[in-house]
């Protein structure tokens, strides 16, 4: 299991990407806490799933209030968004590209133990 945390736009999905592209897609699978925070952020909300994804002005018009809304979730229920992404995972290498808060790393840690890599 590997960590990866940085800023925004600071390369992670890129070297992500390029570690899968050299391990196969059999073998390595790269995982976003972003996807199920918008995913469940969009059906509470009412909004299209699809163009929070994207880079787009619809993103940026929720961005504070998904920021605010995730922080309550892990509030609530740390690991609440890692153990969604992980669900049904088989590849036995997985790259989490979007570990920005430490209650995420604690709670990988917690449940893989020394099986993950900052």
């Amino acid at each position: 299991v590997l960590l990866f945390s940085g800023k925004r736009k600071s390369g992670k999905d890129f070297v992500a990407e390029e570690i899968q592209s050299r391990l196969g897609l059999d073998v390595c699978t790269i995982l976003r806490l972003s996807g199920p925070l918008k995913e469940q952020y969009a059906k509470e909300h009412g909004l299209d799933f699809r163009r929070l994804l994207d880079a787009t002005d619809y993103k940026e018009l929720y961005r504070q209030d998904m920021i605010r809304w995730g922080e309550e979730r892990r509030q609530s229920s740390p690991g609440f968004f890692c153990r969604i992404v992980v669900e049904g995972v088989t590849q036995p290498v997985w790259i989490v590209s979007d570990t920005r808060r430490s209650s995420d790393v604690e709670w990988f840690r917690d449940v893989y133990g020394d099986l993950v890599q900052i």
